[in-house]
């Protein structure tokens, strides 16, 4: 099996160098991840007369190892035009995530974004995230039930299903403790509060829970008149309780896998106006 892998927080990150231990026992594996830390990207791509810089890594493995200063659909289109240009790969992976993609935290994120990409160009696609931020995640859980998950989505992949990824969102929980596998729906909620006076000694509390800095907040200086703001904001829970939430049976101890697709088509509004 020829595999792509890709992420948004960066081709350091551990999420990603867990993802290729896993994925090597799959078979051939390819890293193309963001220079830098990406997250909330969505599928942005890197349009434009821009330099973007690339290196091949060959001191990392497991596989052939590379970066591109790009967002991590980018990467994946690179990925996919320069390593597989003949044959597209049999899997394209993005992930571990360092925090969770479920509910509406998945129309933002940019590890799905890199899998919706992979879709997009026919590509058998998957995006996998842990509910922990930190840079220092104990990746266990995925490491102990990723591989037969996997494998029962790969045996049971429909055929002929335009644009369809999976999502999967592991608890940040010791393996021991998880209750199973449930197959939910993408969860609801927003955000407020989201815009707030720039505090230097809020942004440390962040860090300090695991926040990756160039997903926080830039260092330049201010020009005359500028006031500066951080976005961080509060999560509403707009399903409180609901069984087959994805973010709902995450917090209760569950892996959730949600089926997503690129078609953005509401088929019941088109029969209902066609009508």
């Amino acid at each position: 099996m020829r595999i792509l892998i890709s992420n948004d927080d960066g081709y350091e990150a551990g999420g990603i160098r867990t993802l290729a231990r896993i994925m090597a026992d799959f078979g051939d594996v390819t890293v193309v991840a963001p220079k830098h830390h990406q997250s909330a990207m969505s599928m942005a791509v890197s349009l434009g007369i821009r330099r973007l810089a690339y290196k091949a890594l060959p001191h990392l493995g497991p596989g052939s190892w590379h970066y591109l200063d790009a967002t991590p659909a980018s990467c994946v289109k690179f990925g996919l035009e320069y390593f597989y240009e003949h044959r597209n790969p049999d899997l394209v992976v993005t992930g571990i995530n360092h925090g969770t993609n479920a509910a509406t935290a998945a129309n933002y994120s940019a590890t799905l974004g890199a899998a919706e990409e992979g879709a997009l160009n026919g590509c058998k696609s998957i995006a996998v995230s842990l509910c922990n931020f930190r840079p220092d995640a104990d990746f266990s859980v995925v490491e102990k039930f990723l591989p037969g998950i996997l494998r029962n989505l790969l045996d049971h992949w429909p055929e002929g299903r335009y644009g369809l990824f999976y999502n999967i969102n592991f608890p940040d929980i010791p393996p021991e403790e998880v209750k199973g596998v449930k197959f939910t729906r993408q969860g609801r909620g927003h955000w407020v509060r989201e815009f707030q006076e720039w505090d230097i000694n809020r942004l440390a509390k962040y860090e300090a829970s695991g926040f990756n800095r160039a997903g926080i907040a830039g260092d330049h200086a201010l020009e005359d008149g500028e006031r500066a703001y951080m976005m961080i904001g509060d999560f509403v829970d707009d399903d409180p309780g609901a069984p087959d939430a994805d973010h709902v049976q995450n917090e209760a101890g569950w892996i959730t896998i949600t089926p997503c697709t690129l078609d953005h088509t509401d088929y019941a509004e088109l029969e209902r106006l066609t009508k």
